[in-house]
């Protein structure tokens, strides 16, 4: 039996991305449709998003960022996530939030650096082993997590490729199971795994896999020959993936020579020349293609104005991605400054921004969206349970609304019943606090708590 040998892989405690059902702007035919790719409403926002696609797309957007503004919980990261999908599935995508930056132990600059080249890839084309086939069968080991006894990590699996030629039956170590949840791998994809590095590559659906209407793979003929075999494939690594790999190689150099590995919070600027250096080389060679990708800062008000001057410096370079901001700020003071401004922005910044807005929700869209979670908690909602949700999300916020669905579906449970009724939610909602009872509370019990 084959087992896979691993080198470099993702940590197994890395946490799965909150907008992975988000596939693209919900654009048909040049239209934006209501519901599509993941999104619910917020069609004007959606159409802007697309025009700023193609403007991108046409090599006019040099020099420019995005702004979008928006109250909070309507889905201003999902836009840019969106942005992302429609520019390309091998589109870096790199989201931060702007209080993380005095959080870090590196200077901000540094910081904003490294994000920045995390969102800049490259494309690499090289001759690589792997196993690959159709997944005839797919069998998933799990075990407690050891620091949160509460949730299970996958300790392994076993899966049975196929191709028109051969069967082979795989160990596969945890690493690369968390990638096939990930990637939500199942009976009849046709997928391709890494030998060296681990990386899964779903490449679609085989002729005999059963086709669905949510998260649709084209369907692709099964692979002809052995299951491992040598081809030619397509890797792909971030500018920070270089910066990182060669300031280890430094690192291990005055290891050998003075017995100490050399630690240092920052990357130096000679070695990101040599890897700008290693990747426009690569390029003029042939055996490789910049990706841009994009840079996402949410809560940007909490940006001070040092970083807004280097996000405005770097938004010139030659090789920078496309900048897109959020904040759910209106008139706000400028961090390290005494000015305010429209969303805490400095205004010569804000003139290089395109600014898109999103809008609360309206009932038909949160109900839409409730019905949208429910599904994919595999949740049956009554009526009666959709109507109370809806109006949650209208009077409190629709985050809350569905933070409402679980709790209220294990209630159903526990009482025998198939579906999640009015008085499941009430129950749901008697054990948690919205954000509006919340405050109401804090003000009824002002006086009893500490200052």
């Amino acid at each position: 039996m084959s087992s896979v040998r691993i080198e470099e892989i993702k940590s197994k405690f890395e946490r799965f991305a909150a907008h992975t059902h988000i596939r693209g702007l919900g654009v048909r035919n040049g239209r934006v449709e209501f519901s599509a790719d993941g999104f619910v409403g917020q069609v004007e926002a959606r159409e802007a998003a697309y025009m700023v696609v193609k403007m991108i797309r046409a090599g006019k957007f040099a020099g420019k960022g995005v702004l979008i503004v928006g109250p909070p919980g309507t889905g201003k990261t999902a836009l840019a996530v969106g942005i992302a999908r429609e520019l390309g599935e091998d589109t870096p995508f790199v989201a931060i939030s702007g209080g993380e930056i005095y959080s870090a132990e590196m200077k901000k600059t540094e910081f904003l650096m490294r994000a920045l080249r995390k969102a800049i890839g490259i494309r690499v084309r090289e001759w690589r082993k792997v196993y690959e086939g159709e997944v005839r069968s797919l069998d998933i080991r799990y075990d407690r997590h050891p620091y949160n006894p509460y949730m299970q990590i996958p300790r392994g699996a076993t899966i049975k490729l196929r191709t028109r030629d051969e069967e082979k039956t795989l160990r596969i170590p945890p690493e690369i199971t968390a990638q096939l949840i990930e990637l939500g791998v199942e009976e009849g994809d046709v997928i391709m795994i890494d030998e060296e590095t681990g990386r899964v590559i779903v490449e679609g659906r085989g002729e005999s896999g059963e086709q669905y209407d949510v998260r649709t793979r084209a369907k692709i003929e099964v692979p002809k020959g052995p299951v491992y075999k040598e081809k030619e494939i397509t890797r792909f690594f971030t500018l920070h993936d270089i910066d990182t790999a060669l300031a280890r190689q430094r690192g291990l150099l005055s290891a050998a020579l003075f017995g100490f590995v050399e630690e240092t919070k920052e990357i130096p600027e000679e070695v990101r020349r040599e890897a700008d250096n290693f990747v426009k080389k690569t390029i003029d060679e042939g055996k490789g293609e910049l990706i841009p990708g994009i840079l996402f800062i949410d809560d940007a008000h909490l940006l001070d104005i040092e970083s807004f001057a280097y996000l405005s410096r770097a938004m010139e370079s030659e090789m920078a991605p496309i900048l897109i901001l959020a904040t759910n700020r209106g008139m706000a003071r400028i961090r390290g400054t005494d000015i305010e401004s429209p969303h805490g922005i400095p205004r010569d910044m804000l003139d290089r921004l395109i600014i898109i807005k999103t809008n609360p929700y309206n009932e038909k869209e949160i109900e839409e969206i409730i019905k949208i979670k429910a599904a994919e908690e595999g949740i049956k909602l009554s009526d009666d349970a959709l109507g109370a949700l809806t109006k949650i999300g209208l009077e409190s916020s629709l985050r809350y609304a569905i933070q409402l669905l679980v709790p209220a579906y294990i209630k159903a449970r526990d009482d025998g019943r198939d579906a999640v009724t009015q008085k499941d939610v009430e129950y749901a909602r008697r054990l948690f606090a919205s954000l509006k009872d919340s405050v109401e509370y804090v003000k009824q019990y002002e006086e009893l708590f500490l200052k």
